[in-house]
Order: structure tokens, then C-alpha cells, then sequence
């Protein structure tokens, strides 16, 4: 008889728990198109270059694309548009998408990541939790590029995560 008000406390808290989870958000159909769709073959490189003299950190104007960076899960492959003298845009060309699960996991990722290097101004970034492989090759790509477009941070920082 003593043991059933910690029986019944111990229901109701965890009945509690389980009604007090929330799942994480779900992510919008344009996020999850880019990390599914996955090509085979790197898209050629293209880089168009304008000097700007106005610049503090690095290059003026251009486009590049930045290498594509294999991991276990599928490659990353990001294209960087400078514009005078800051980054303005980062297009994920190719995401990690072997499986549904690394597909779901670029997906979360990558617009966190965008949105982290244009704060930055720079690649030199944290990783997303939870997706190391994706912010890892991500960062390599989106340095590769800026390194074609000769672009470098105020703060001289680099990309320096690496593909476990």
C-alpha cells in the first residue's frame, strides 16, 4: 500500500514528459528539394571576377563555385556570390542525400549554415549539432570559393572544420 503514491506519482510525471515533447520544426518543401536532389558529377567551376578598390576584406564582385567535398553521406557543393566586397549569396548546387535520413539531416542544416556564414562574413563558422559531415563539407566548399574569388574575411579567418 505504500508503494502506490510513488506508482502513481511516477505515472503522472512521466505522462507529463511524454505530453510536454515537442518535435523539431518541420522543414519547408524548398529546403528539403535542394538536399534530395544529389548529382553524380561536380558542376563546372565558373568564376566571374569584377576588382573593386572600395574593399576592405578581399575581393569586389564574382561568382564561384566551390569544390565538391565527399563525406560517407554524399558530397556538398556550394556556389558564393560576392558583391562589393561582402557575401551576399550561397546556393547549395549539391547536399548530402545518400539515404532519406542525411538527406533530412542537409536539409535542417544548410540554411543555418547559409544564413551563419553571411552573418560572418566569413566561413570560419560553427558547426550545426547534429551535422557534422554537412557543416564540415559545407564550409570546405563555401572556403574553396571564396578562395577562387580571392575574397578574405575583415577578420582574416578561414574555414577551418574539417570532414571527419
Amino acid at each position: 500500500m505504500r508503494r502506490s503514491p510513488i506508482i502513481l506519482g511516477a505515472t503522472i510525471a512521466g505522462t507529463a514528459g511524454v505530453l510536454a515533447f515537442h518535435p523539431h520544426a518541420v522543414v519547408p518543401a524548398a529546403a528539403t528539394s535542394v538536399a534530395a536532389t544529389k548529382t553524380t558529377t561536380a558542376a563546372p567551376t565558373t568564376t566571374t571576377t569584377t576588382p573593386s578598390s572600395s574593399s576592405s576584406s578581399g575581393s569586389g564582385s564574382g561568382t564561384a563555385t566551390g569544390d565538391a567535398i565527399d563525406t560517407r553521406y554524399g558530397a556538398a557543393q556550394v556556389r558564393v556570390t560576392v558583391s562589393g566586397g561582402k557575401i551576399v549569396k550561397l546556393e547549395a548546387l549539391q547536399l548530402q542525400a545518400n539515404d532519406p535520413h542525411s538527406a533530412q539531416i542537409s536539409s535542417f542544416a544548410a540554411p543555418q549554415l547559409e544564413q551563419e556564414v553571411l552573418s560572418a562574413q566569413s566561413a570560419s563558422v560553427d558547426a550545426v549539432s547534429g551535422a557534422t559531415f554537412t557543416s564540415a563539407s559545407y564550409l570546405q566548399s563555401v572556403q574553396s570559393a571564396l578562395d577562387k574569388l580571392g575574397f578574405k574575411a575583415a577578420d582574416g579567418s578561414r574555414a577551418t572544420l574539417q570532414v571527419p
